[in-house]
């Protein structure tokens, strides 16, 4: 793809989230789009995002596990950017008006917050353990700017992974406490049964998925820095979320967190 099609298309997704109107999957109307046309238009996006203001604060995985993949039929990781206008708190309102939500859907997952920079290439489980201050309980409220969610591995990657908003618990865990692929997540959608499982399902542990981020991006020259949040992907399949819902989780040994969801 030319320069001018990557910026028209990134532009068009930044006003997808400014409007809060989805668009038609890019993979229909433009079958040559590679993942490299994909990550280029969300760097644009991101770009327009950081324009307005906006400050990167950390990275994200998606489609991790295998649940979440067989759900929206896509075979492989991808990963996006977090701003501080991402961040909503934990235990709060997440307004679909303020927030710019047009078809969330909540998951659980374990978050890390990095002590120390790490820089990819060779990056190992070990080192993202050793790398971690803490770790957290986080719902992550994936959004898609496309179409009834009719995505394909470069819709989701052009739209930064789909992600909507986040929220952190209070609860800051040493992750060295932990067997992080033994934790076990449990979701609740208004006081009902929404999901389970266990870090292992994000690539058999955790700092698995973190450390093939951090190699991925350490290729295209992106570091992860001391202080960043790395959200590390879904334990569960992804839960539909309405204004009026309610949801909330549970990581054993980590904390329970709540979102209530408004206009």
């Amino acid at each position: 793809m030319d320069a001018h099609l990557i910026e028209a298309l990134g532009d068009e997704l930044f006003n997808a989230l400014q409007t809060r109107k989805s668009v038609a999957p890019l993979t229909q109307r433009h079958a040559d789009i590679s993942l490299d046309d994909a990550y280029r238009i969300s760097l644009r996006l991101l770009a327009r995002r950081e324009a307005m203001g906006e400050r990167v604060i950390g990275k994200k995985i998606g489609v991790t596990s295998r649940a979440v993949q067989e759900m929206l039929d896509v075979h492989q990781p991808d990963f996006g950017f977090l701003t501080d206008r991402m961040q909503v708190a934990g235990d709060s309102d997440v307004s679909f008006a303020t927030h710019r939500l047009i078809q969330p859907r909540a998951e659980g997952e374990i978050a890390f917050v990095l002590g120390d920079d790490l820089k990819g290439g060779e990056v190992s489980a070990d080192d993202v353990l050793a790398a971690t201050e803490w770790v957290l309980p986080c719902f992550e409220i994936v959004d898609s700017r496309i179409d009834n969610w009719q995505i394909r591995i470069q819709d989701t990657v052009a739209d930064n992974a789909s992600c909507g908003v986040f929220a952190l618990g209070q609860q800051r865990i040493n992750p060295r406490e932990l067997d992080l692929a033994q934790v076990q997540l449990q979701l609740f959608k208004n006081g009902h049964t929404a999901g389970s499982g266990l870090g292992a399902a994000v690539q058999g542990h955790p700092c698995n998925a973190v450390a093939w981020l951090a190699n991925t991006l350490g290729k295209l020259g992106i570091p992860f820095r001391k202080g960043e949040i790395i959200l590390s992907g879904a334990l569960a399949p992804l839960v539909p979320v309405a204004a009026g819902d309610f949801v909330s989780l549970s990581l054993s040994g980590m904390g329970v967190l709540h979102l209530n969801f408004v206009p």
